[in-house]
């Protein structure tokens, strides 16, 4: 089962194309990379969730084994080159989370994006931060239960679920230790708000009042999403 990284990046000031450009280029040449998501700022119309600004970039970097995750992670990494201030001024200023997470997928009815297989698409990004009183139990609720209303949003093209796992790192970014995170991809911002305002989010929000007790928040962002291939 594959594995992904997540790093969150918060910004004083969005980094410029030239930025981001470089930053696509650099992550194509990451050793044993399988796919890499760049997410930048955007926003939704949530009928339930208000949360913070998004951050300015969220980077999902998808790896076979968590081992070749760890070796772009360590010392001799590839991925020690986005601390540099020479070659992603904005970046490496950033305020930095990263997680290891196991990636598990879920079928949904319609998957093909009818945008352009390069154009920027719209990606829901959902965390959950704190700890379930029966981790076991939460988590067999959400997987078994919930992900079967998200299958169902209208439009929806792709649907994850992230898990926890040990990973080590040797970069100097916080370590987070979210107990789950899950991604919904859509078309566009306005295919996302109209699912976000259909009578499956409704049901959603009605399962989620039936969640196994769980605290710590729960913070929704929607971002533009761009496909890096790694080099083959």
């Amino acid at each position: 089962m594959a594995t992904c990284l997540f790093l969150t990046f918060r910004c004083r000031s969005a980094p410029a194309a030239a930025e981001l450009a470089k930053l696509e280029l650099h992550l194509r040449m990451t050793p044993k990379l399988t796919k890499a998501l760049i997410h930048t700022a955007s926003s939704a119309d949530d009928p339930y969730v208000k949360n913070e600004g998004p951050p300015c970039a969220v980077l999902q970097l998808y790896f076979s084994e968590v081992h070749e995750l760890e070796a772009a992670l360590s010392q001799t990494g590839h991925l020690g080159a986005l601390t540099s201030q020479e070659d992603f001024p904005v970046l490496s200023a950033a305020e930095v989370t990263q997680q290891a997470m196991l990636v598990r997928r879920f079928a949904v009815p319609d998957p093909e994006r009818r945008n352009a297989p390069s154009a920027p698409y719209c990606t829901y990004l959902v965390s959950y931060e704190g700890e379930a009183e029966n981790l076991n139990a939460w988590h067999g609720h959400y997987l078994e239960k919930h992900t079967r209303h998200m299958a169902m949003l209208p439009g929806i093209r792709e649907l994850e679920v992230y898990t926890r796992i040990d990973w080590v790192s040797t970069l100097p970014w916080t370590r987070v230790h979210f107990m789950q995170r899950n991604k919904v991809a859509f078309d566009s911002p306005e295919a996302l708000n109209a699912a976000l305002n259909s009578p499956v989010r409704h049901e959603m929000r009605a399962d989620f009042r039936a969640f196994p007790k769980f605290s710590g928040p729960n913070k929704h962002y929607a971002m533009a999403t761009r496909v890096v291939e790694a080099k083959r």
